[in-house]
C-alpha cells in the first residue's frame, strides 16, 4: 500500500454525487462496503498483479445503505494497493465445478504487495482528475 497526498482527504461530499462523479472517472464502488464505509477502487492495471487506486470514506450522517436518508461521507486518505495472486489457480479447471468453487476464493499471495513506482505514477494521474471532478462538488 502506498498512500497518497491528496486535498480530497478529509472534504465531505453527498454519498451520491462522490458517486456519480468517481463513477464517471471509472471508479467503481468496491464490495466490501458496510453502512458507514467504504472504498472507491480503480483498476490501475493488472499486470503482475492487481493494482488500484483506492479512495476510501466513511459516512458522517445518514447509512450507505438506505439510500432515503442521503447519507453525507468523509473522504479519507487515498493509497495504490497492489495484490499478487497465487500462480496456478487455473492450472486445476480440469477437475470439475465442485473444486472450481472453492479455488475462485483462494486467498491472494500477497494482499498488500509493494507497489511498483510507475503505478503509483499512474494513480497519482488519476487521483488528480478526480480531486478536479470533485473540487465543486464539496458539502
Amino acid at each position: 500500500m502506498y498512500a497518497l497526498d491528496s486535498n480530497l482527504t478529509g472534504a465531505t461530499y453527498a454519498f451520491s454525487t462522490l458517486e456519480q462523479q468517481l463513477i464517471l472517472l471509472g471508479f467503481n464502488l468496491a464490495d466490501n462496503w458496510d453502512y458507514d464505509h467504504g472504498y472507491f477502487d480503480y483498476q490501475i492495471a493488472n499486470e503482475e498483479g492487481y493494482h488500484f487506486l483506492r479512495i476510501p470514506f466513511t459516512a458522517v450522517s445518514g447509512n450507505l445503505d438506505a439510500p432515503t436518508s442521503s447519507p453525507i461521507v468523509r473522504v479519507g486518505e487515498p493509497f495504490v494497493l497492489t495484490h499478487l495472486y497465487q500462480d496456478g489457480i487455473d492450472d486445476h479447471v480440469r477437475e470439475g465445478n465442485f473444486r472450481a468453487m472453492i479455488d475462485q476464493f483462494q486467498e491472494p499471495k500477497d494482499k498488500d504487495a509493494e507497489v511498483p513506482e510507475k503505478f503509483i505514477a499512474q494513480g497519482r494521474e488519476v487521483l488528480k482528475e478526480a480531486e478536479s471532478q470533485l473540487d465543486s462538488q464539496r458539502s
